[in-house]
């Protein structure tokens, strides 16, 4: 049995071997924290498209810049 997932008849077995997934996940990971931490100041829950809208524009890069420094 192949286990790089390279010829795995499981479509999900790429999804866990791609850096690109992983990165997605850690992308999305600091999107709901960043919901949580605005939906917490502003006394509301403000909304995944929101706080996806506002990180994206005001901490992404540096988000970025630190995880390749980091890496």
């Amino acid at each position: 049995m192949e286990t790089d997932g390279s010829n795995s008849k499981d479509p999900h077995e790429f999804a866990k071997h791609s850096s690109l997934y992983r990165e997605f996940l850690a992308e999305r990971e600091e999107i709901l924290r960043h919901k949580w931490l605005e939906s917490e100041r502003s006394g509301k829950d403000i909304g995944f498209e929101r706080a996806l809208i506002d990180w994206t524009r005001n901490h992404r890069d540096a988000w970025r810049a630190e995880r390749r420094t980091a890496g």
